[in-house]
């Protein structure tokens, strides 16, 4: 009898165990899901970025046509300011764009400690026993010094067998 309730005890811990399992799988389907966008918008913002580097590099190679084919002569300084300024409007919107990306990866890696700071603690309160954290770990040593069986220990204060014998031997007792 006692045994069958042991056995009932630990379907249903196993049964728990599984829809736990089974929505933590959830939960990073759900979010490997909403990375994949940030990354593809990513993506998108990267290819974009190409697109006008790649007109940038176009529109420096027509200025540096347009200079050589110019009839009077730049002087190095004018020259040098000239180059400046294509520099600065090719790098400009780049910068920004790779602050813009910058921002969105801190972002995403923050989300990312959050969730398996909370994942780790929801792990570790599901696997520690319920006597570990001292609840009833002074109830049982009372009860068992009494005299009272293990058994008896158990039904009274609604625990398994192997959870009082736990506490037991985790104080020497047993």
């Amino acid at each position: 009898m006692h045994l069958e309730n042991f056995h009932f005890t630990i379907e249903y811990v196993i049964v728990a165990m599984a829809l736990v399992i089974l929505y933590l799988l959830y939960y990073v389907y759900t979010k490997d899901m909403s990375y994949s966008r940030n990354i593809r918008s990513v993506a998108s913002v990267v290819e974009d970025l190409n697109r006008e580097i790649f007109y940038l590099k176009k529109e420096l190679q027509d200025t540096e046509k347009a200079i050589k084919k110019a009839p009077t002569r730049m002087s190095d300084d004018e020259i040098y300011q000239e180059i400046e300024r294509s520099v600065y409007d090719m790098v400009h919107p780049l910068s920004i764009a790779l602050q813009e990306i910058q921002k969105n990866v801190e972002s995403i890696e923050v989300e990312i400690e959050s969730r398996i700071a909370q994942l780790e603690s929801g792990v570790k309160q599901i696997s520690i026993p319920s006597s570990v954290h001292g609840h009833d770990d002074e109830k049982i040593i009372s009860l068992y010094q009494q005299g009272i069986s293990i058994d008896t220990i158990a039904k009274e204060l609604h625990i398994s067998q192997p959870e009082v014998e736990f506490v037991l031997k985790i104080n020497k007792i047993k």
